[in-house]
């Protein structure tokens, strides 16, 4: 299973965005060496760590073992990480944070954390630039975070050079974004003010953002929720505080339980809030993105979207041409597009899915097992043989449906298909497309009586290429 999804579900299981530091006390360890053998020692430093993990599985997100504490230790230590990576509950993700650093050591790292250790996540420390992160990203299943800040003090002179209006840590996740899909590269943030972390939402609206440890102790929890949750309250990474970890007795679950109650309590009132309710902040930030700016860039590096003449299924010609059947071989890229139309979809009422053949049909069948409704399609051509079914898959007279397609230029294709349905006794009142070409074809389905919802529109594509620096102004011009 993917990095992404394994972390999906452990929140959705556990409803919870908190996740565990695991490292073993070297100050115990230290002291307790006098005049104790190896296997005593390892079971001393081990029984902390064990009711740790007892405690929270079924009230966190993920654990993070810090790879130093372990090493730390020496032979000891790799034996404790070694135990410690098999306790943890397979279903749940583990993030190791290594701070690896070295561009010459990568490869070979890589595969000894993801192919003999296992785990699922790791950090890294990126001034290596992207040859230093690329052989982690090989593993289409693994993720790594990359860290982007830190809270010490001194590390502002770095961070924020050569001025807190234009700090090198947001060109850092800049250039980060374009190293790694949002399934598979996160960012890691140390915050010591508030507003980083604001920074950083706002600059990378899509990542996940794993935060390092001190920050709930450092403010109050609805100010870093707001600073840091994604648009729809998810997208960040909450460290559990050292000092309920260290509690003794049934306390470590119940306090878990009561700071992931709380989260979730915050979460749902900022969500349910106007955008407006943002923090202020007083410093100037990073000009607006566009929500799926991540998405776009994406499609874009991918080579769904091409210049010169092509011939349209209308006839008519266009400079450019938009192809979406690559994404079916990426699944992180599908996963978001997935994520996207679903957004929509969930504020419609309806019973089925439809998708129109052929290029929306992968994209109905995702949302159909994500949303859990039922899917059916109307053939683009009635067989001639068999049961000769104008509409495909179960379905009952009267029941309503929810057409989706990939984009819209002159509407064709998804009237033809949405009155296929009609005719066979389905209601169809929504349209959900991935792109909207913006030629008029919205208020023409309005007047056949269809609404129809886009994700994206040409413009906003234009718009949000031209600002990333991937398209010139002659190109944007084209649309």
């Amino acid at each position: 299973m993917q990095f992404f999804d394994k972390l999906l579900y452990a929140i959705e299981r556990n409803q919870s965005l908190l996740y565990v530091t695991l490292d073993p006390d070297l100050d115990e360890v230290v002291i307790g060496q006098n005049g104790q053998d190896h296997d005593r020692l390892l079971e001393q430093v081990w029984e902390r760590l064990d009711y740790i993990i007892e405690q929270t599985a079924d009230l966190v997100c993920a654990y993070k073992p810090i790879l130093g504490f372990y090493r730390a230790l020496g032979t000891l230590g790799l034996e404790l990480l070694k135990r410690t990576l098999k306790k943890i509950p397979p279903e749940i993700p583990v993030i190791l944070d290594a701070k690896h650093s070295d561009v010459h050591t990568s490869t070979v790292f890589a595969k000894m954390v993801f192919e003999q250790w296992q785990v699922d996540a790791v950090t890294l420390t990126p001034l290596a630039g992207m040859d230093h992160v690329a052989p982690f990203l090989v593993y289409p299943d693994k993720a790594v975070f990359i860290q982007c800040t830190n809270a010490n003090a001194s590390a502002a002179a770095l961070q924020e050079f050569p001025d807190r209006n234009r700090p090198f840590y947001l060109h850092l996740v800049q250039e980060a974004k374009n190293w790694g899909t949002p399934e598979q590269l996160g960012l890691k943030a140390g915050v010591a003010k508030l507003d980083i972390l604001a920074n950083i939402r706002q600059a990378a609206p899509e990542r996940l953002i794993l935060l390092q440890e001190g920050v709930t102790e450092n403010f109050a929890l609805p100010d870093i929720l707001a600073a840091g949750l994604d648009a729809q309250g998810e997208g960040l990474l909450i460290p559990v505080p050292p000092e309920i970890t260290e509690e003794s007795g049934q306390n470590i679950s119940e306090s878990v339980k009561e700071l992931r109650d709380l989260v979730n309590q915050e979460r749902q009132r900022i969500v349910q809030k106007s955008p407006a309710c943002n923090l202020w902040l007083p410093d100037v930030l990073p000009s607006v993105s566009h929500p799926h700016q991540d998405l776009i860039l994406q499609l874009y590096d991918l080579g769904c979207i091409i210049f010169g003449d092509h011939v349209q299924a209308s006839g008519a010609v266009f400079p450019y041409y938009i192809d979406l059947r690559i994404i079916i071989s990426k699944p992180q890229i599908f996963h978001q597009i997935l994520s996207a139309y679903s957004e929509i979809l969930e504020t419609l009422e309806f019973d089925r899915i439809a998708g129109i053949p052929y290029g929306s049909l992968p994209t109905a069948t995702g949302l159909s097992l994500r949303l859990h409704h039922p899917m059916i399609y109307p053939r683009k051509e009635v067989k001639a043989h068999g049961t000769q079914r104008v509409i495909e898959g179960y379905y009952q007279p009267g029941e309503k449906v929810v057409v989706v397609d990939d984009i819209l230029i002159t509407g064709k294709s998804v009237m033809q298909g949405a009155e296929k349905l009609q005719i066979s006794g389905l209601k169809v009142e929504d349209i959900v497309v991935f792109i909207d070409h913006e030629k008029g074809v919205k208020d023409k389905l309005k007047e056949n009586g269809y609404q129809s919802h886009a994700v994206l529109t040409i413009s906003e594509i234009a718009e949000t290429l031209h600002q990333a620096g991937r398209i010139d102004d002659s190109q944007f011009e084209l649309f």
